[in-house]
């Protein structure tokens, strides 16, 4: 929807990531646990084709789920919760991250930003209960990062402890209205905007995502990759089918897109060294559901690679538009109190001379 977003608090939205290299197995491990009850079904469903006779994946998709990307500490070795654990989760996650909420104090309130309205994060986990949308490694976490990753993460951390208010180009992608980590690749469901129109023409697949303006047009015909020279915020994606999966191979990121101050997303699986591979999975399991898998391959960012699997619901129309700038003082008042500031921090420190 026609959601603004507001730096104040996208580094608890910004967590990213996940991939699949992989497979039949973990496929079919994901059609018997998908969950809504379809199981028995799903196996022996037959998804409907487009006229040029590809598996037909288009409507809208949405990815909104209470589940986290990785599995919390308090629930480590349990690989999913039983119904009732799975009731009093939602509820307790709910109330939580609830907008309208006046406990606390006046910092505490102003921090919750927009009020519950304009939030649409789902309320309820994914179908199968699985605590983390990570299914490999099994412990439901990413892999630790390699020594030289966790290195130029700790000195983009020393460089934005001092320099996220310098001006314009230090602050987050998604605070100057460029870029979400909702758009992708991977589309992780994020606090509202979480739907994805899916359009097929003859040798392309279009992907419409409605956090921000994004597109992506993947084409099916097996082109080769871009140059290595040429970097994309959205890597070079390209397509085929396996059966009735559509599978899509991007590479050619950029570091560009990492936003240190907001949510660590370079760290997570964009602009290591340049080694980045991720491949996407999107299979239809049954008409209203179509399970997103995709496997984040990078030797020079992680110890290994890993997999993370999301059921997208279909559901109803239209996408709206999403006027980031309209009203978006976000920008101008985060650097003007950093000015205000440093000419107050200057006047303190001529006082004390």
């Amino acid at each position: 929807m026609c959601r603004r977003f507001f730096g104040l608090w996208y580094g608890s939205v910004a967590i990213i990531a996940g991939v699949l290299l992989a497979p039949t197995p973990v496929v079919a491990q994901a059609r018997s646990t998908i969950g809504r009850g379809k199981a028995a079904a799903t196996n022996k469903w037959t998804p409907p084709h487009t006229p040029d006779g590809q598996p037909d994946l288009q409507g809208i998709w949405t990815s909104a789920t209470l589940t986290p990307l990785e599995r919390p500490p308090e629930v480590a070795g349990n690989q999913s919760l039983t119904p009732a654990e799975a009731s009093a989760y939602e509820k307790q996650l709910l109330q939580q991250g609830n907008r309208d909420r006046r406990d606390g104090t006046a910092d505490t309130d102003l921090g919750r930003a927009y009020n519950e309205f304009w939030f649409d994060r789902g309320t309820k986990v994914i179908g199968s209960r699985r605590t983390s949308l990570i299914v490999d490694p099994p412990d439901g976490r990413i892999p630790p990062l390699t020594a030289p990753a966790q290195n130029r993460i700790d000195a983009e951390r020393a460089y934005a402890a001092v320099h996220s208010y310098d001006g314009p180009e230090d602050r987050p992608l998604a605070e100057r209205c460029l870029l979400w980590p909702a758009a992708g690749p991977p589309m992780l469901p994020g606090a509202y905007n979480n739907n994805y129109q899916i359009v097929q023409i003859p040798g392309y697949v279009v992907i419409l995502v409605e956090m921000i303006h994004d597109v992506r047009i993947i084409p099916l015909d097996r082109r080769p990759h871009l140059p290595q020279s040429i970097r994309q915020w959205m890597g070079d994606s390209r397509g085929h089918w396996d059966g009735n999966t559509l599978v899509v191979d991007t590479t050619n990121f950029t570091d560009k897109t990492g936003d240190v101050g907001a949510g660590m997303q370079r760290a997570t699986f964009r602009g290591s060294d340049d080694k980045l591979r991720l491949i996407e999975r999107f299979t239809l399991v049954d008409p209203d559901t179509m399970l997103y898998e995709f496997t984040v391959d990078d030797p020079t960012a992680f110890t290994n690679s890993w997999t993370a699997q999301l059921p997208m619901m279909k559901t109803s129309g239209p996408l709206f538009e999403y006027a980031c700038h309209e009203g978006n003082y976000a920008m101008t008042n985060v650097l003007d109190g950093a000015r205000a500031q440093e000419k107050k921090n200057g006047e303190s420190a001529v006082s004390i001379k």
